[in-house]
């Protein structure tokens, strides 16, 4: 099982890597503004695309194979007899035992199937990157949605300014063919990294991950609340701070216990 995940993995990678690069190549190659900019000798936009384009394969890599949060045995184990010590334990939810692992979960942490992991402040598993996103990768997963998001708004403006008039349909269709291409998957791209994009951000606005925005009727620790209550939410500006400039791990029981006025 371990091994068909690990070959998974990399031909999704592989095939991410390969479709960038080749559309990348088609923008520099056809008569588009890069090829302009490269004829006139003006190489600070084409080099500026490239490094966008760069920098996104970096950080969908660094996602991809980052440790979302794992659970491990020992810092559970070690983190108990701390936490017990901190948290009333008659006002807050127990630490439930993970079915398949057999680990005690902290507060948010959920087991992904597909991983066959309990991961920490568990957000979803991502097919995009063949990884969870969780409390260690989650500020990267956004980041790295930006920065794509800019390359390809830039690569869909690039590629429209590359497709040129012909006398017949089925001559435009010959000349433009690889642009029109790789128009129809930038633009779907697009969609879909706006879509994942403005999700996570409201989101994480309101301190809520996608598994509890979806699972709010089966989550023990929140089933209890109201509709519009949650317990993790200081409010957007808080939210964000925590979120893209705080780098710990929380522990989400003392959260829980502070902010719900009478926690079950």
């Amino acid at each position: 099982m371990a091994q068909s995940m690990f070959r998974t993995g990399v031909l999704v990678r592989a095939t991410h890597t390969v479709l960038t690069w080749v559309i990348t190549l088609i923008l520099f190659l056809h008569d588009t503004d890069l090829r302009k900019c490269e004829e006139r000798g003006e190489l600070l936009l084409p080099a500026l695309f490239f490094l966008v384009v760069v920098l996104s394969v970096l950080l969908y890599f660094a996602v991809s194979l980052m440790d979302p949060g794992f659970v491990l045995t020992d810092t559970v184990k070690g983190s108990n007899e701390e936490m017990e010590s901190m948290i009333p334990q008659a006002s807050t939810p127990r630490l439930r035992r993970c079915g398949y692992c057999l680990l005690q979960q902290p507060m948010r942490a959920k087991h992904c199937q597909t991983c066959k992991r309990c991961v920490r402040r568990f957000d979803h598993h991502c097919p995009w990157i063949e990884n969870c996103v969780g409390e260690r990768n989650h500020r990267w997963f956004i980041v790295y949605l930006l920065v794509q998001l800019l390359a390809l708004l830039w690569a869909l403006h690039i590629a429209l300014s590359g497709v040129s008039p012909s006398v017949t349909w089925e001559l435009w269709f010959r000349v433009n063919g690889f642009l029109l291409a790789a128009l129809g998957v930038v633009g779907v791209f697009s969609v879909v990294v706006v879509l994942l994009l403005c999700c996570h951000l409201y989101l994480v606005s309101i301190n809520c991950t996608t598994w509890e925005f979806m699972s709010r009727h089966r989550i023990s620790y929140l089933k209890n609340c109201g509709d519009e209550e949650n317990p993790f939410d200081r409010g957007v500006f808080c939210n964000l701070w925590d979120f893209f400039c705080i780098c710990r791990t929380v522990v989400w029981e003392q959260v829980y216990h502070r902010n719900t006025p009478n926690p079950v």
